[in-house]
């Protein structure tokens, strides 16, 4: 069950946030730097940089994460996924040719931490906690025996 509350959560979260990046009064200016879309770019909350297409991004996790939440095994999926994208993530945020992923989507500055913090949780819970789906019947059969 706890898997599945991580995805219902970072769903939750990533939605919020995706929906946040649409919001221009939430964007602070972003610094000059070479991208090729630069629809509603800024810094979310004045910390995070963002786009168009990053904000997108966030709410295609978000949707994930929330359909993920169905069941352990696509709740788990869900979280190996993130584990791996954002990994890979928060090392092409520290390099210089791949931190606005080729002009796309900036994740550099405070991104990198973020997705870091990201990646552990979800490794956390798509490898380090082990739970089985018990069938309803089941448990409450065994209840009045």
């Amino acid at each position: 069950m706890k898997t599945r509350y991580f995805a219902l959560v970072m769903g939750i979260i990533f939605a919020v946030v995706g929906v946040a990046g649409f919001v221009p009064g939430l964007l602070a200016p972003l610094e000059p730097v070479p991208l090729a879309v630069t629809a509603l770019s800024g810094r979310l909350l004045g910390l995070f940089p963002v786009n168009v297409l990053h904000s997108l991004v966030h709410l295609l996790f978000g949707i994930w994460g929330i359909a993920a939440y169905r069941s352990i095994g696509s709740a788990r999926g869900y979280a190996k996924a993130v584990t791996w994208i954002y990994g890979l993530l928060t090392i092409a945020g520290l390099v210089p040719g791949l931190n606005t992923t080729f002009g796309l989507v900036p994740i550099y500055g405070h991104d990198v931490w973020l997705h870091l913090a990201i990646t552990a949780a979800a490794a956390y819970f798509a490898y380090g906690v082990r739970e089985q789906e018990v069938a309803s019947t089941q448990a409450s059969t065994n209840y009045y025996r």
